[in-house]
C-alpha cells in the first residue's frame, strides 16, 4: 500500500510540475504585455476581457488539480491529500519556472499576485511559498496514512485551528484590494496575522506528522 500510494505520489508531482511549466508559460506572456520594462507595484490594470480570461483560467486550474486529486486517491482523504500534494507542488514549481523563465522574484519578499477569485489576491512570494510547503507535508502525511490504523481522521479542535487559520491567511491576502485595483502601493504586509496562520497550521501539520509515526510503528 505504501509503494503504491508512493508511485501515485510521484506521478502527482510529475503533473503538478509540468503543470507549472504551462501557468508561469502564460504569465510570462502576460508580463511581456502589461509589464515590458518588468513586473513592479503599483499593478498595471489589464483589460477586462483579458481579467475574464484569468479569471476562467484560475477556476480551470483549481478543477484540473482537483480532478488529479480524484483520480489518484481512493478515499475522501486521500483524494484531499493527492489534492493538496498537486496544488503545493504546482504552486511551488510556478515560482520556480518564473525564476528561470524570468529571473523573478528577485527575493521571496517580492509582492505577486497570487489569484482573482472573488477578488485579487496579493502578497510577498514567501507567503505562498511556505504555505505550500505546509500543504506539500500535510497531504503526504493524510495519503501514506491511508490503510493504516486506526484510520486517518482530522479532530473537530485540528478542523478549528485550520479553518481560523486559513480565514486569517486569506485575510492578509485580500484586505488591501482597494489598492490593487485603484493601482495604488499595497500597505505593508500584515506578518504578524499570517504567522499567527501559519503557527496554527505548524501545530496541527506536527499532530499529522506524529500520528502517521505513530501508526507506521504500530503497523509494523
Amino acid at each position: 500500500m505504501a509503494s503504491r500510494s508512493a508511485k501515485r505520489i510521484f506521478w502527482v508531482a510529475v503533473f503538478a510540475v509540468a503543470f507549472a511549466i504551462v501557468e508561469a508559460a502564460v504569465v510570462v506572456y502576460l508580463r511581456a504585455i502589461y509589464y515590458p520594462r518588468g513586473f513592479i507595484f503599483p499593478l498595471s490594470l489589464m483589460d477586462w476581457r483579458h481579467v475574464g480570461v484569468e479569471t476562467a483560467r484560475e477556476g480551470a486550474t483549481m478543477v484540473m488539480l482537483a480532478c488529479v486529486g480524484i483520480l489518484a486517491g481512493q478515499s475522501r482523504w486521500q483524494r484531499t491529500g493527492f489534492f493538496l500534494i498537486g496544488f503545493a507542488v504546482w504552486d511551488i514549481f510556478y515560482y520556480l519556472w518564473l525564476k528561470i523563465f524570468l529571473d523573478w522574484p528577485a527575493s521571496f519578499l517580492d509582492w505577486d499576485v497570487l489569484f482573482l477569485i472573488p477578488v485579487p489576491w496579493i502578497s510577498p512570494v514567501l507567503a505562498p511559498t511556505l504555505i505550500s510547503v505546509v500543504l506539500l507535508l500535510a497531504g503526504i502525511a493524510i495519503v501514506l496514512h491511508e490503510g493504516r490504523h486506526p484510520p486517518f481522521r482530522l479532530h473537530w479542535y485540528e478542523a478549528i485551528a485550520t479553518v481560523a487559520a486559513t480565514v486569517m491567511i486569506l485575510y492578509t491576502f485580500m484586505a488591501d484590494t482597494a489598492s490593487t485595483l485603484h493601482g495604488a502601493l499595497p500597505e505593508p504586509y500584515n506578518y504578524s496575522l499570517f504567522s499567527a496562520g501559519m503557527a496554527a497550521y505548524g501545530i496541527v501539520l506536527v499532530r499529522l506528522l506524529m500520528r502517521l509515526s505513530m501508526t507506521g510503528r504500530s503497523d509494523g
